[in-house]
């Protein structure tokens, strides 16, 4: 496991995208309980600063990922605060629909905040830490390692996430860990506001039960430091969506029958 050295009691900046509420918010609360300075952005102003105030984080920021130049001057807000420690690509959209479904400046946000985003901020980052490292960890999904019809466009983002995350694992400096966090669906506001009756979220609630904010933020915090690029949450849904990649046209019969197990979770 790598260290960092730092002031306090871990010492540092951390930076979260995406923050003002959600899996962005329990990231930032775990690392603000776990002292570290902590810079926190969202699209949304004066959401970032409330959550900002109430959860302690020394600065909470409106951003557009999309803009390379914001990641720069989050990080600038970020060194203010001590040396960075760890960036966390949490920004996000989950529009869902079928590819034809979707208006075209659904398809370019979910491209441009999704990947664009991510890449950004893992640059902005990778140019600001100093000669101890850090760790980026990118929010990617489970929907990234298989077909997940309903939500093409979205998966299709974080699959290129998860691909990015493994090439840059290996061209970082030595002491940069770059992980992602894959989980299955999540009890957030992206996915409350997806269609009732759509395929997508029955898709997502067909793992039993929806995941919790803090069960992720805890997954997420936890890669700072270790040597694993990758985290499914939960482990054994992310063996099945590596499996149904290998045979797509095999995986079309078994969505059917998780998609009508999601159904009945979302009717509960």
């Amino acid at each position: 496991m790598r260290t960092h050295q730092g002031s306090g009691e871990h010492g540092g900046s951390c930076v979260v995208t995406g923050a003002a509420r959600g899996i962005g918010r329990g990231i930032a609360e775990r690392l603000v309980g776990d002292g570290y300075a902590v810079v926190i952005t969202d699209v949304e102003g004066g959401a970032v600063a409330r959550t900002a105030e109430e959860i302690g984080a020394v600065a909470g920021l409106e951003q557009d990922v999309r803009e390379a130049a914001s990641h720069q001057r989050v990080a600038a807000e970020a060194l203010r605060h001590g040396p960075l420690r760890a960036w966390f690509n949490n920004a996000g959209v989950g529009w869902d629909g079928d590819l034809g479904e979707l208006e075209e400046e659904q398809v370019r946000g979910l491209v441009e905040i999704n990947l664009l985003g991510v890449l950004w901020g893992m640059r902005a980052a990778l140019a600001s830490f100093d000669q101890a490292g850090g760790d980026i960890v990118n929010t990617a999904s489970l929907s990234g390692l298989g077909p997940v019809p309903g939500l093409s466009v979205y998966a299709a983002t974080k699959a290129a996430v998860v691909s990015v995350t493994m090439s840059v694992a290996i061209e970082a400096p030595r002491g940069v860990g770059v992980h992602a966090v894959l989980p299955d669906g999540v009890a957030t506001p992206m996915v409350a506001q997806m269609k009732d009756t759509g395929l997508a979220k029955a898709l997502v609630s067909s793992g039993g039960r929806l995941l919790t904010v803090e069960e992720i933020a805890a997954a997420a915090v936890e890669l700072m430091g270790s040597r694993r690029v990758l985290r499914t949450v939960p482990a054994w849904r992310g063996a099945a969506m590596r499996a149904s990649a290998m045979a797509p046209s095999l995986a079309s019969g078994a969505m059917g029958l998780f998609a009508a197990q999601g159904r009945r979770a979302v009717r509960r």
